[in-house]
C-alpha cells in the first residue's frame, strides 16, 4: 500500500507564496516521475509541473517562472514553491506519483490540498 500526503496549502494574499510537500510512503522500491496538478472549482484537473528522478523538469505555461518543483528522493518528497501568486492560482492541488512497488508499477494521487489566493 502507498500513500501520497499533501502538506502547505492555505489562504495567502496575492503576490505573495505558499510551499507545498507530498510525501510518499509504504511498500515504496522506487519512484519515477512526480508532479503537482491542481482543479479549481468548475473546472478540469489540469497540469502544473513534473519532475522526473533525474531532475528534468515541465511546467505549465501559466506558472513559468513563479513555481519551482523540487524533490528529495532520499524522502520519498516532493515541493512546489509557489511565488508572486495570482487569485486565478486557486485551487486544490494534488499530488501524483508514478511508484515501483515488489509487485507493479503504478500512478499514485494524493487527497488533495486547498490553496485560495485572495486579499
Amino acid at each position: 500500500q502507498v500513500q501520497l500526503v499533501e502538506s502547505g496549502g492555505g489562504l495567502v494574499q496575492p503576490g505573495g507564496s505558499l510551499r507545498l510537500s507530498c510525501a510518499a510512503s509504504g511498500s515504496i522500491f522506487s519512484i519515477y516521475g512526480m508532479g503537482w496538478y491542481r482543479q479549481a472549482p468548475g473546472k478540469q484537473r489540469e497540469l502544473v509541473a513534473t519532475i522526473s528522478n533525474g531532475g528534468s523538469t515541465n511546467y505549465a505555461d501559466s506558472v513559468k517562472g513563479r513555481f519551482t518543483i523540487s524533490r528529495d528522493n532520499a524522502k520519498n518528497t516532493v515541493y512546489l514553491q509557489m511565488n508572486s501568486l495570482k487569485p486565478e492560482d486557486t485551487a486544490v492541488y494534488y499530488c501524483n506519483a508514478d511508484v515501483v512497488t515488489g509487485w507493479d508499477t503504478r500512478s499514485y494521487w494524493g487527497q488533495g490540498t486547498q490553496v485560495t489566493v485572495s486579499s
